[in-house]
């Protein structure tokens, strides 16, 4: 009996009692299939990346120089320009050839991008659609002028759609370095037509024009010890993985254009006047934004009377920038220009600046400085100091971009189109807000921590996204985020649409919900509910250094946040990042047992009252007045009538005492427990094996929170029970009582089960609207045709009277009147008219 009652408590505490032979192999695939490592699928750490997921002691990366001199014709909208470039090979491989990007040529009709367009219905489509339809052919893409080495010999060349192959005379040996030169033109598209990541923006009313550019320039694409060359074409949704180096960039314009580029600007005499330059010696120091350029100034250079002047006298801006893998510029005679200093923790200066016309404000001059601060003040804290002097917010055609140093960011007020009056909604101010700490963020990742976008999309704006959600809710209490809480995700996660995260992005069928909002929820549940805030802020700032300015892959950021964390998370990667399962954690059942004491003085009159309790069958219920037998004849009543199965006897207690005597003292003491042992019930719906998080409320009006690792899911990925013991009662169980899992069904989550409110929408069926009604149309349109007949009419026939009383002078009226109304010129009669 003791062997019996100790292994009886044994399985109840364990579970084990659920584990037969029968389900043993199913419980092995169970596990291998939700917590087996992610070995099979990570490559293979090696002396470049290091099984901790920081790089090997044998890390390179290859390093590109450019000088480049480039000029935009303001009558064409066409940029034409020049660059060096020089190439280290710091790779362990000889190099016989380069690959260049040549982003431009998607624009082009014959690009894989626009033959692999794939077109929905067509039943419907907005006029934006069918514009960019119609003007797609603007003879857009980059046009190779020449591609010659450092001696000006020509190089042979190779374009292969988005990407150009420039054969080497002399294979390139590991450590040398090649220069060579390329020169092109290209047709701006207009981006509020093709909504490329750049282009230009015309305004009519004032005939100007902003120019946003990136993906400019010819760039060397990367080559990377994981993959080689990275050649895959540029379809318009996978980004660019570049290389690191310094730029000196030389930008003409028109004379009265100001420029934001990449950069630090070099002949500051030059480009600015003295009253700008003491301008922006103030705004070094300054507790706000202060104008470089005013409103008014921006008016007066946009509404110019002299529009030929605007277009032909030219100004060269020159930029330095060391240690960038990008470089973007904007260009426009209507920007606005604000600045503020901003000192960083050690002391180092980064100055914020915004650029945006007058159609911006109000809106940009209150918020767009003030975000690129706070963003760098939040981001910093999360990662790493911010790297560059320069960080600067540039509002024309394009929604949203990055590049290092400068973003692009499109929000603007609402303007009535009668009375000219501007104000902006909630809504502009906080995507304007939202956009502008995003973008600058980007400058983290993937700026410096250069991750490859076009493959992984999610390694630059997963990781950007959530830090976005952390600057967000730093920002005010009721930010209203888009992204980052576990609820908003749900919809997607169990979606059709859904799509693993580690899905290429040309792929994914919702790239803002699988690249943006799913692992940016991702990384919030593991730090929020997994991990701990002090655990994922360690290793997420311990993964940004290891990799500042160098390549990340996946696995680096995998093995990473587990080496500096402690904590095995394959479980964790491959659930959310490998598969489309979603989390849906239903309790399905609480049972509570108690512990046979073995005293029939207390278990008979239990089992007694339990018999009682029973419901009465509706035989019993219906014969319950019925004369019986024994009331006619009671001496057939006996002993059995006054004892029932209950009743106890002497021999039943000497036999309890036998028991007893033969118990330990602490067995003793388990038969003398008065807890409860509650078994809970879980079963996995959706799939992704997650943390139960359970808020338990007892009939005292207590309450308990209990959270159970996502492990309990180890020996069955498909159900799973727990024991609780308490000396409380449970009246209620609830699973992710703060919505932190993002858990599809909530209404499976409570026991016992709640009735669920909604509420009916109740509408009148108008059939008269449901067909078209010919006869009825045809009369109205009749009927309005002769009203409006009618009227006009009338109108002619006022008119006329009206005219013809003032051709008649009034009784009253002098000579002079008269001879003053006659001499009424008749062009301003028929203006009259």
């Amino acid at each position: 009996m003791t062997r019996f009652l100790t292994l009886l408590l044994f399985c109840l505490a364990t579970g084990s009692f659920l584990v037969s032979p029968a389900t043993a192999t199913s419980i092995d695939l169970a596990r291998g299939d939700k917590f087996r490592q992610l070995d099979e699928i990570l490559p293979t750490p090696g002396p470049t990346r290091n099984a901790s997921g920081a790089p090997g002691a044998h890390y390179w990366q290859q390093k590109v120089d450019y000088q480049i001199e480039v000029a935009i014709d303001d009558k064409t909208q066409a940029l034409t320009g020049a660059e060096t470039i020089t190439y280290t090979n710091n790779s362990p491989d000889t190099l016989r050839y380069l690959w260049v990007q040549l982003d431009q040529n998607r624009h082009r009709t014959d690009s894989v991008s626009s033959l692999t367009q794939a077109t929905r219905e067509m039943n419907k489509a907005s006029y934006g659609k069918l514009r960019f339809e119609l003007e797609k052919d603007f003879g857009g893409g980059h046009q190779i002028l020449s591609v010659t080495t450092s001696a000006g010999a020509p190089l042979a060349h190779t374009v292969v759609d988005t990407m150009m192959r420039i054969d080497l005379p002399q294979a390139l040996q590991p450590g040398q370095r090649t220069t060579f030169s390329i020169a092109w033109t290209f047709k701006i598209p207009d981006a509020t037509v093709s909504r490329s990541r750049s282009g230009y923006e015309f305004f009519e009313k004032d005939e100007n024009y902003i120019y946003v550019m990136a993906q400019w320039f010819p760039r060397l694409a990367a080559y990377s010890d994981v993959k080689g060359w990275h050649t895959k074409q540029f379809l318009g949704l996978g980004e660019f993985t570049l290389e690191f180096g310094d730029y000196q960039v030389a930008i003409t314009v028109p004379d009265d254009h100001i420029v934001s580029a990449t950069g630090e600007l070099q002949n500051v005499d030059d480009v600015l006047t003295a009253t700008m330059r003491d301008r922006m010696a103030q705004a070094q120091d300054a507790e706000a934004p202060v104008f470089i350029v005013t409103p008014d100034e921006a008016k007066n250079a946009e509404s110019k009377d002299d529009e030929d002047s605007k277009k032909t006298a030219t100004k060269t801006w020159r930029f330095a920038a060391e240690n960038v893998r990008d470089f973007a510029f904007a260009s426009s005679r209507k920007f606005i220009w604000d600045a503020q200093g901003h000192e960083q923790s050690d002391g180092s200066r980064v100055l914020a600046m915004s650029f945006y016309p007058n159609e911006g404000v109000p809106l940009w001059d209150k918020y767009s400085t003030a975000a690129i601060i706070h963003t760098l003040n939040v981001y910093s804290r999360y990662t790493f100091l911010y790297p560059y002097p320069i960080a600067q917010s540039v509002n024309g055609p394009v929604g949203g971009m990055e590049y290092p140093m400068v973003s692009f960011n499109g929000p603007r007020p609402d303007e009535d189109k009668e009375t000219g009056e501007k104000a902006y909604s909630s809504l502009s101010k906080y995507s304007l807000i939202s956009v502008i700490i995003h973008e600058i963020g980007h400058n983290y990742f993937p700026m410096v921590v250069n991750s490859d976008e076009r493959n992984w999309t999610w390694m630059d704006e997963g990781l950007n996204t959530f830090l976005q959600f952390l600057a967000e809710e730093e920002w005010e209490e009721e930010y209203p985020s888009r992204r980052g809480e576990p609820r908003s995700i749900v919809d997607y996660m169990k979606g059709a649409r859904q799509v693993p995260i580690m899905t290429q992005s040309d792929s994914v069928l919702d790239l803002g919900n699988n690249a943006y909002g799913k692992p940016a929820t991702a990384l919030n549940i593991l730090r929020e509910t997994i991990l701990g805030r002090e655990l994922f802020d360690f290793a997420f700032r311990e993964y940004a250094i290891r990799w500042k300015f160098k390549r990340p892959m996946p696995a680096d950021f995998f093995r990473s946040m587990e080496d500096a964390s402690g904590v095995d998370l394959d479980w964790f990667w491959r659930g959310w990042f490998y598969t489309t399962d979603h989390v849906d954690i239903s309790i399905d059942g609480v049972t509570r047992y108690s512990v046979d004491t073995k005293n029939p003085d207390i278990e008979r009159p239990l089992k007694r009252d339990k018999k009682k309790g029973e419901p009465l069958s509706l035989t019993k219920q219906r014969n319950k007045d019925i004369e019986r037998l024994v009331d006619r004849k009671p001496d057939l009543l006996d002993f059995y009538n006054e004892n029932d199965r209950y009743t106890v006897t002497k021999k039943d207690q000497k036999k309890y005492t036998g028991l007893v005597e033969g118990l330990e003292d602490w067995e003793k003491e388990i038969l003398e427990k008065e807890e409860n042992f509650y078994v809970l019930d879980f079963s996995n719906k959706g799939g992704l094996v997650m943390p139960i998080i359970l808020a338990i409320t007892y009939e005292d009006g207590s309450e308990e929170e209990i959270r159970l690792p996502a492990e309990i899911w180890r020996l069955s990925s498909s159900t799973t029970r727990k024991l609780l013991v308490s000396d409380k009662f449970i009246s209620s169980v609830v699973v992710d009582p703060h919505w932190e899992t993002a858990d599809t069904d909530i209404e499976n989550n409570n026991f016992p089960r709640r009735v669920v409110p909604s509420r009916i929408e109740v509408f009148k069926m108008d059939y008269k609207t449901m067909a078209r009604n010919l006869m009825k149309d045809v009369l109205d349109g009749e009927k309005e045709e002769a009203e409006e007949k009618e009227k006009a009419q009338k109108e002619e026939k006022e008119k006329a009277e009206e005219d013809g009383m003032t051709q008649e002078a009034p009784d009253n009226t002098a000579p002079e009147d008269n001879a003053a109304d006659s001499e009424t010129p008749d062009s301003d009669q028929n203006t009259d008219l």
